[in-house]
């Protein structure tokens, strides 16, 4: 089906470019979106004698969009889960999750301006691109965590498996040097040559009765 595009869609052109598109892609996203219009001679009659007014108004939403990106871009935003010890999540976070998470902080936004090709199914901090406008993406991040401090912990750049494995092997170094310090020991006792001369003991002077 071929269309004229109303505004810039990524992959397919700039406002005003006539394209051949799937009729499904058409009908069920570009033009109940108003992203497009029917490329028939009347359409694209209609949007030359509209595009000036399109091109303001792309203007105006655009510069909306730069403002909504300085909040965002760059955000860390925190989404608490419950989740195995491996860190797969007992759910997903999804675009719902991700706007309530950006509107918690002040910035409303809507599910199909975050593109998420899957949900979220384990803890860790994602990266995901938020389409403000056609020309406008934001990128944030959303650290998925059981806690609070476990969120701190992923953003420094860790993760909870990190700090249990530097933990067990601090534990294990202390066991290690434990059994060293009690085999020493016990070496001592054993090794007649490692034992203090009888002749080095200090005499205990006897009792007068």
């Amino acid at each position: 089906m071929k269309i004229v595009l109303l505004e810039r869609v990524s992959k397919l052109g700039q406002m005003g470019d006539i394209v051949e598109v799937r009729a499904g892609y058409a009908r069920n996203f570009l033009l109940p979106t108003q992203k497009a219009l029917r490329a028939t001679d009347e359409n694209i009659q209609m949007f030359e004698g509209k595009k000036a007014e399109l091109e303001a108004k792309n203007l105006q939403t655009k510069a909306e969009a730069e403002t909504i990106k300085q909040k965002l871009d760059g955000k860390y935003f925190v989404v608490i889960r419950s989740a195995s010890d491996a860190g797969a999540l007992y759910g997903s976070v999804s675009s719902k999750d991700i706007c309530t998470a950006t509107e918690d902080e002040g910035v409303k936004i809507s599910k199909n301006q975050v593109t998420l090709e899957k949900p979220i199914k384990e803890l860790g901090v994602h990266k995901i691109n938020i389409s403000l406008h056609p020309e406008v993406i934001a990128h944030v991040y959303i650290n998925v965590a059981r806690t609070a401090d476990e969120a701190k912990l992923q953003e420094s750049g860790q993760s909870i498996q990190d700090k249990d494995r530097v933990e067990e092997k601090e534990a294990q170094v202390e066991i290690e040097k434990l059994f060293d310090d009690i085999g020493m020991a016990a070496s001592i006792e054993e090794d007649p040559e490692n034992a203090t001369p009888d002749s080095e003991l200090e005499e205990i002077p006897e009792s007068k009765a």
